[in-house]
């Protein structure tokens, strides 16, 4: 994905490095990749897995092998609930997870198909793992309804797809914001909004993305939109004019890796050290920011606010700002 280009003269490149480096008053390195983070259980136990205990991180209820604690339960499962208005969660260690009108995280299954869709959870399994219904289910901010789907399930139900998945809720999920069924058994997943396996390395620290208005922007590797202060300075050095109570509504964006992005030009691509002494990215040495009135990706909110707030295109510039 990365190309690395030969030029004539490695003198005349070296100049030009140093020219722009000292030119956006950036530091010298910037910061390393951040290690992946394994979250949930992972320890596989029989087909459908087995559960961490709460708090502790040892396997409970490894001998019924479907993730709950105890022997198989004879009782036969309550009604599943109802859908509802599907949500997106931001969760700090898997980014944004797709969650019910209740809060809790819907799942997806490893030994499930979405193409075509299946489910491969019947019996005991769907007690832990009961099927979501499909019949009231509806897309809320920062999803897409045509990825919202139904299978008909062995017995005859309906279980909701999402972008062929099926999904499924997770029993020791009792609040909202629970992801207890993260990783069981190696072959249980929270579900992202896509459709995909929830994680923050499913994007780069930076990339793009095309929206519908506004064209190719930057996000974040979360998904969110990235913004660009018309107050700031670029030249001869990257100054970023939002301080205090504008950046807790506009929080800065962190130091990325050259190497962790995709699609955003790489002049100028370096952070800078902020006058708190905090590190801050830059874009075409531009400082960026995210918008605390976004709450999914996709959320274009911050665009245009006040005059000044634009998301960034891939080379830095201010997407649909007056004479830019």
């Amino acid at each position: 994905m990365k190309t690395s280009w030969r030029t004539a003269s490695l003198v005349a490149t070296a100049a030009s490095v140093l020219a722009l480096t000292t030119a956006c008053g950036q530091d010298n390195a910037t910061a390393p990749a951040s290690a992946a983070q394994n979250v949930g259980a992972t320890a596989a136990a029989g087909d459908y897995g087995s559960s961490p205990g709460a708090g502790t991180g040892t396997v409970a209820g490894a001998g019924n092998g479907y993730g709950a604690d105890g022997s198989k339960t004879s009782a036969s499962p309550s009604p599943a609930s109802p859908a509802g208005k599907l949500t997106v969660a931001a969760n700090p260690d898997l980014g944004n997870v797709l969650t019910d009108g209740s809060g809790l995280t819907l799942y997806r299954f490893d030994k499930d198909t979405a193409n075509p869709p299946k489910s491969n959870c019947a019996g005991d399994c769907a007690t832990t793992w009961p099927p979501v219904p499909a019949d009231d289910a509806t897309a809320g901010a920062g999803i897409d309804k045509a990825l919202l789907g139904e299978v008909t399930r062995a017995d005859g139900s309906k279980q909701l797809t999402i972008g062929g998945w099926p999904a499924y809720r997770y029993a020791k999920d009792v609040n909202a914001g629970d992801v207890n069924g993260q990783g069981v058994g190696g072959k249980w997943f929270a579900l992202a909004p896509d459709g995909k396996k929830a994680t923050l390395s499913a994007l780069p620290g930076l990339s793009v993305r095309k929206d519908p208005k506004l064209g190719d922007i930057v996000v974040d590797k979360k998904g969110m939109t990235v913004y660009r202060f018309m107050k700031d300075q670029a030249w001869p050095k990257s100054v970023s004019n939002c301080t205090g109570a504008c950046l807790e509504k506009w929080p800065a964006v962190g130091p990325v890796n050259a190497d962790d992005t995709e699609g955003v030009k790489k002049k100028g691509l370096m952070p800078f050290t902020r006058p708190d002494g905090v590190k801050q990215m830059t874009v075409n040495c531009w400082p960026i920011y995210t918008f605390s009135g976004d709450k999914a990706p996709g959320d274009t909110n911050g665009q245009g606010v006040g005059g000044t707030w634009y998301a960034v295109s891939p080379d830095g510039k201010p997407v649909g700002a007056p004479g830019k």
